[in-house]
């Protein structure tokens, strides 16, 4: 994968106003938040790192997410909050990411209006999890997440209505909801007119 090519593939400036979301998902009263997008170049292609967290949580227990949380008032912006909490969340070192580009906002069921930030994550970096929160991290390959042949759609009774989200079932992992919309959303980027 060409980086600069992804790169300009992103936004370059966080977005205000979320553009993207979960079926279902409003526009009013959301909760700010950003989740790091950590791209790993290893010897066999990009991997994307992500979570599991803990399943005791009170908001998303035992689903994959990327490293992230609700904006603090003393974050700076995004991309901030996101290094931030993957500090916390990860211990990862936040002088290692490189910050590429941004993709839309997404607003999730839960009541959440999430910036994702991407960034390059070189090895090798050293993490240490918040046994609280996170149950592991682990790295999925980019190529099999942007493949639209694992992009499984599957329906659930939610609030009374019938939802339908993304699947992408990695081994027995399951990468679901919010997530695999923000991959998609990536994925979408890549496609379009000058993309990868």
């Amino acid at each position: 994968m060409d980086l600069q090519h992804l790169q300009a593939c992103l936004l370059a400036a966080p977005e205000s106003v979320p553009s993207e979301g979960d079926q279902g998902a409003g526009f009013e009263g959301l909760t700010p938040a950003a989740v790091l997008v950590p791209l790993v170049p290893r010897s066999e292609g990009y991997q994307l790192l992500l979570t599991r967290r803990t399943d005791h949580l009170r908001d998303h227990p035992g689903q994959i997410s990327f490293p992230g949380g609700r904006v603090e008032p003393e974050d700076a912006s995004p991309a901030h909050t996101a290094l931030r909490e993957a500090q916390e969340e990860i211990g990862l070192d936040p002088r290692l990411p490189r910050i590429l580009g941004y993709l839309p906002t997404y607003r999730t069921g839960t009541g959440f209006h999430v910036c994702p930030v991407v960034a390059l994550l070189p090895p090798p970096f050293e993490l240490s999890l918040d046994a609280f929160e996170v149950a592991e991290a682990f790295e999925v390959p980019l190529s099999f997440l942007l493949d639209p042949a694992n992009h499984h759609r599957e329906r659930m009774h939610y609030r009374g209505a019938l939802r339908e989200y993304t699947v992408m079932p990695y081994g027995e992992r399951r990468i679901w909801g919010a997530t695999a919309g923000m991959i998609q959303s990536l994925w979408r980027r890549l496609q379009a007119p000058g993309g990868l």
